[in-house]
């Protein structure tokens, strides 16, 4: 069981997890269409992960006794001003999930709801991750990116990152 409000952030957050997964595959199809397809790729890859995520809420609330109520996902945009914005738009939308997750630590904590604490540690260590990369690749586009050369060699690079399930999904989905 959880205290209401707690499970109504959970709630929330599959959603939140869900828009971001929209998001980053909308940033993809955008960035193919204009031929980036190693950013394409880098955030085809975004969207899988983001999906793992809401996927990890969801077999938490399964676990824990918590009710699963998925609520109405936004539409993201279909249209970007430029790589830039988009890089940009990736670090802001990654502090507004930090933002959340830790609304749902404190919810947690004042409730003394200490096995949603606990969960969500793995979430707040996943951000730190999610804005350094995001961080990283709009630095790494700021300083070699207006080169056509320098563009190139990072949509190759962009294009080399993996899937791999989220280790905390594969726990679940595996009985681990």
């Amino acid at each position: 069981m959880f205290a209401p409000d707690v499970e109504k952030l959970l709630n929330e957050q599959i959603v939140a997890e869900m828009y971001s997964a929209n998001l980053y595959l909308s940033m993809s199809a955008w960035l193919r269409d204009r031929s980036l397809d190693g950013y394409a790729h880098w955030y085809y890859v975004q969207y899988k992960e983001e999906m793992d995520h809401a996927l990890i809420f969801c077999n938490f609330m399964f676990n824990a006794g918590g009710q699963v109520k998925l609520g109405a996902i936004d539409a993201p945009a279909s249209e970007f001003d430029s790589l830039e914005a988009i890089l940009k738009q990736t670090l802001q939308h990654e502090e507004s999930v930090t933002a959340l997750i830790y609304g749902i630590v404190e919810a947690a904590q004042k409730a003394s709801d200490f096995k949603t604490v606990q969960f969500l540690d793995w979430f707040v260590k996943e951000q730190v991750e999610e804005e350094d990369n995001a961080s990283s690749n709009l630095g790494r586009w700021q300083n070699f990116g207006s080169d056509s050369m320098g563009l190139h060699t990072l949509d190759q690079e962009m294009a080399a990152r993996m899937y791999t399930q989220t280790a905390q999904l594969a726990l679940v989905e595996t009985g681990a």
